[in-house]
């Protein structure tokens, strides 16, 4: 079960942001749509609200999706691709545990916005996307920040392209992964905190139960309790306010309550144990730099328009 990969979130990495032409990252522009759709972000918002009554992981969903797109081949919405011959990312064993509730609420989005005729077929699925994740972080109680946006969808999807980090990575491990996508260990740890919402799957940490020494001995004793009664459809929350985008993912890990191996890690070892120290403690030190750390993430492979397109209908290219 340790071979698991990451939800939310190898050591040889090529730097996805290295790839990215400046030119690219330049066409990112807060305002990108003011004339084309002027409503967009209004819409999307509206959207995502609906999804998050509709279901309670339609949030945490969103916002993993989103890192599942932009970590692999770029920010360009191609996790969304349904390919004919099943050779696309989210047919990836990695992907697998992606819940459709974040693909529907993206789908509803691109609905909700082509319903305004001055804005169908206009704004990419990337940026899409990107919004919803916003939305989801924002309607959760974390931090308001604005969205680069002019991202172009990607044409090609294929479950080669995966690589994302295993449930039970090192520090070192981690820190070679996000280095390949251009973030520092402080930024790496910001971004983790993603994981204050949702679940995780029995799968995912059922290993560490029983042999994991950093894991707390009451929280082993609940959670063997919970994958033991159903070990292939059980779950359990990532922190104590799974619904709520807040700090209290870093004070679970204090407590040495983290779900996650790679989660737990970043307490663990010293090196990075600071950092978790300083979210814990400061909600605030943790919303901007997370703020900073997501707008970062958002700019990795940006397609323009000489590389990608603006789909009519997310899971298929034009």
């Amino acid at each position: 079960m340790a071979s698991r990969k990451l939800g939310l979130f190898v050591t040889a990495v090529v730097s996805a942001a290295a790839l990215v032409p400046p030119s690219a990252v330049a066409q990112l522009r807060t305002d990108y749509y003011a004339s084309v759709c002027p409503n967009l972000e209004s819409i999307v918002r509206g959207s995502v609200r609906q999804s998050m009554a509709q279901s309670q992981i339609a949030a945490p969903a969103a916002l993993r999706l989103f890192f599942h797109d932009c970590a692999v081949a770029g920010c360009d919405a191609s996790i969304m691709i349904v390919n004919s011959n099943g050779d696309d990312e989210w047919r990836h064993s990695d992907n697998q545990s992606l819940k459709r509730e974040g693909f529907q609420t993206v789908l509803s989005a691109k609905a909700a916005v082509d319903s305004d005729p001055q804005c169908r077929n206009k704004v990419s699925c990337a940026d899409i996307l990107a919004l919803a994740a916003r939305e989801s972080v924002v309607q959760s109680g974390g931090p308001y920040y604005q969205v680069e946006l002019g991202r172009y969808d990607g044409r090609v999807s294929t479950r080669g392209s995966v690589v994302l980090p295993h449930v039970n990575f090192n520090l070192k491990q981690l820190n070679a992964f996000f280095s390949g996508l251009g973030f520092n260990q402080t930024e790496m740890v910001a971004l983790m905190g993603a994981h204050t919402l949702g679940a995780a799957d029995c799968p995912f940490f059922q290993y560490r139960i029983g042999s994991d020494p950093s894991m707390d001995q009451g929280l082993a004793s609940q959670l063997r309790a919970t994958c033991g009664a159903n070990p292939s459809g059980g779950f359990a929350f990532l922190d104590p306010s799974p619904g709520g985008f807040d700090n209290a993912f870093y004070r679970n890990l204090q407590g040495g309550r983290g779900l996650l191996g790679s989660d737990q890690v970043l307490y663990s070892n010293q090196r990075s144990r600071g950092s978790v120290d300083a979210y814990a403690a400061n909600q605030s030190a943790f919303f901007a730099d997370f703020v900073a750390a997501v707008a970062k993430l958002g700019r990795i492979g940006v397609k323009t328009a000489a590389t990608g397109e603006i789909r009519r209908d997310c899971q298929f290219p034009n």
